[in-house]
């Protein structure tokens, strides 16, 4: 068992010997959130499984100057996005849950609905039927009333909805530190201390 990572709290994954975790980047604008928890999971050491869509791929080369190899060279497995016979598609695969950074509406209508055409839906069912940790980091705004009746539907099913909304009351004095606040606070969820994170400590 690692000693950087606290054990999940999901009582099924407790006696994991490999702590891995389900990765997907959709095509949602901030593609960095999850290039960014990809860099900070290797960190842990937590192994992890990739899904990126196709979208999430062209998005990548409009935000930053990576390329796909890049990205998926920081991720233990990765899995085509089309492969929804891959491992993780199966609950027999055990992780401690699944993060999608950042998450956009199609993605989230298709795990709201059950709609699981490609492989980073169904790896999301898979997760929510088995009750364990699925996070989404819906980006969008501003939000029309069929955007959040889906985050409800998904929320009524077990995911939890992390909008990447910047926190200001540890005074960033860079993009790069809102992005790596967010990533952390994220990966709390999931019972993983990532070093770095600004955390309240009440008003002094």
């Amino acid at each position: 068992m690692l000693t950087n990572a606290v054990k999940p709290s999901v009582s099924e994954d407790s006696t994991l010997t490999t702590q891995r975790l389900v990765v997907a980047i959709s095509g949602a604008s901030g593609v960095i959130y999850g290039v960014r928890t990809l860099e900070r999971l290797r960190e842990l050491g937590i192994e992890t499984h990739l899904v990126m869509t196709r979208a999430a791929k062209i998005t990548l080369s409009h935000e930053t100057d990576l390329k796909v190899a890049d990205v998926e060279a920081l991720a233990s497995v990765v899995h085509p996005a089309d492969d929804v016979g891959a491992s993780i598609s199966s609950g027999s695969f055990r992780t401690l849950g699944m993060i999608v950074a950042p998450c956009s509406i199609r993605s989230l209508s298709e795990i709201a609905s059950g709609v699981t055409s490609g492989l980073l839906a169904r790896a999301a069912d898979v997760v929510l039927k088995e009750r364990r940790r699925l996070v989404l980091l819906v980006r969008e705004a501003p939000l029309h009333g069929g955007h959040l009746k889906t985050m409800l539907a998904a929320t009524e099913m077990g995911a939890i909805i992390v909008p990447p909304v910047p926190a200001f009351y540890f005074r960033p004095k860079s993009l790069a530190e809102v992005i790596d606040q967010t990533v952390g606070r994220s990966l709390d969820l999931f019972g993983l201390e990532v070093q770095g994170v600004r955390r309240w400590e009440g008003a002094r």
